[in-house]
């Protein structure tokens, strides 16, 4: 009977288990909004928006610039303006070591990517901030490259488009920084006599000086659904006038309703709505008659 017996292996428990699981870290993405899992590659197709609850995920500079330019063309402008340490600032670390980390970390040369093409065949300059880099924070090189992309417009006639996501002023070039505010501004104020369009688009967040400043100056202010959009963020301001802010203070809708922003666009239609701006505001025959 022995000839009938076969000596099973032995079998590691562990093995089995992990032979058993079907991994899928990196497959699904949770939505944080509608708690919904969403196959990573449906979300990549619907620009990082969830298809259940319409939630708009945070995405990087390049992929902005190539959803709004034609084909998703445009030639990169200014990439060797980036910051520096003018005045040797130390917090917890240097200052020159929190540039090359940003750097490393985000795969960008600063907190704003700036960039020319087609938008509905109009010429257009075009820059989008990154929070991935120092929070998207404005230092000296962001008020240059945004300015540059003014200068270029007022120069050839094209419209300017600024996509906005940043905690502000970068504290570590102090007023360097604050004075970019002011230097952005006065470009805009010449844009503004030349009858050339500047659209704003306010992304989640858009705090700080950014919003003190450009990005509330546009011709038309476009928002993403549910942004947060504010100089102080709602806790220091309730923590300072110790009162509770209405539902959903500081966020898109919110500030359409005040009259704040002029439309809150989804991010799949944004490349439309912006298109059809310029399609009015580039009209030669309307602005000859402005």
């Amino acid at each position: 009977m022995s000839w009938f017996k076969r000596d099973k292996p032995k079998i590691d428990a562990q093995e089995v288990s992990e032979e058993r699981t079907v991994k899928t870290e990196g497959i699904f993405v949770k939505c944080p909004e509608c708690d919904n899992s969403l196959y990573k590659r449906e979300l990549i197709d619907s620009m990082q928006v969830c298809t259940h609850c319409g939630y708009h995920f945070r995405i990087g500079a390049p992929m902005r610039l190539e959803s709004l330019f034609d084909d998703g063309k445009y030639e990169k402008l200014d990439e060797e303006v980036t910051s520096t340490d003018p005045l040797g600032f130390v917090d917890t670390k240097p200052y020159k070591d929190r540039i090359e980390a940003a750097k490393a970390s985000s795969g960008l040369p600063e907190a704003i990517v700036s960039g020319s093409g087609k938008v509905g065949g109009h010429l257009v300059f075009a820059g989008a901030m990154d929070m991935s880099f120092i929070g998207g924070s404005m230092g000296s090189a962001v008020g240059e490259k945004i300015t540059r992309l003014i200068e270029r417009g007022l120069d050839q006639k094209g419209a300017v488009v600024v996509f906005s996501a940043s905690g502000g002023a970068r504290m570590q070039e102090g007023t360097l920084s604050l004075m970019q505010m002011g230097k952005i501004s006065a470009a805009l104020s010449m844009l503004h006599a030349q009858r050339l369009p500047f659209i704003s688009v306010l992304t989640d967040p858009t705090t700080g000086g950014v919003t003190a400043s450009f990005a509330m100056l546009g011709d038309v202010i476009i928002a993403e659904p549910k942004a947060l959009i504010g100089f102080a963020g709602p806790r220091v301001i309730e923590q300072t006038i110790r009162q509770k802010l209405p539902k959903g203070f500081q966020r898109s809708e919110f500030l359409l309703e005040h009259g704040m922003v002029d439309m809150v666009v989804d991010r799949r239609e944004m490349k439309t709505a912006v298109t059809r701006v310029l399609d009015f505001m580039m009209n030669k025959e309307i602005a000859a008659n402005a």
